[in-house]
């Protein structure tokens, strides 16, 4: 196994966990002029850590022991960076889809967001702490949660740009 790859996918996972996601959606409140926006981020953050969280203790399916590159501790089933990241970003990505109005900034941003939820996904996997199968289902639950959670927020928060 490469040092250099070991050492990528450890960087790249770190944007999946909770430290990096909690100082982002922080710093929303801050940077984002409509808080109501800002609210909607940590609500969203904090919503669907709970989802994820009842799901695993729910499953509670083992990790992989056969090839473990880094500790993790917990449940494999759903993998909790991939589904934090899907619908994390996700968000993001529809908040942006949503509210950029420059066409090239618009989709350079997507596309950089959307390649950082595949690369955490991988990530997880390559490091040994998820099967393929965590990794989808969180992809797959949090866009579900997300279909629901973005036709709520409108409604709850009144925002009618998002």
């Amino acid at each position: 196994m490469c040092d250099t790859g070991i050492n990528i996918a450890k960087f790249i996972t770190n944007f999946g966990g909770a430290i990096c996601l909690i100082i982002i959606s922080i710093l929303s409140l801050i940077i984002v002029k409509n808080k109501k926006i800002g609210v909607a981020i940590n609500l969203n953050l904090a919503i669907q850590t709970v989802l994820n969280f009842v799901l695993k203790n729910i499953l509670q399916r083992p990790r992989p022991i056969e090839y473990r590159i880094i500790d993790e501790v917990g449940y494999s089933f759903p993998s909790g960076h991939s589904m934090a990241s899907m619908a994390f970003y996700g968000f993001i990505i529809y908040l942006i889809y949503k509210n950029v109005k420059n066409k090239y900034l618009k989709w350079f941003l997507i596309t950089v967001l959307g390649i950082l939820i595949a690369s955490i996904g991988f990530s997880r996997i390559y490091l040994g702490v998820h099967y393929t199968s965590d990794v989808l289902a969180g992809f797959l639950l949090a866009i579900a949660y997300l279909m629901v959670y973005t036709s709520t927020i409108k409604k709850i928060l009144n925002l009618e740009n998002i």
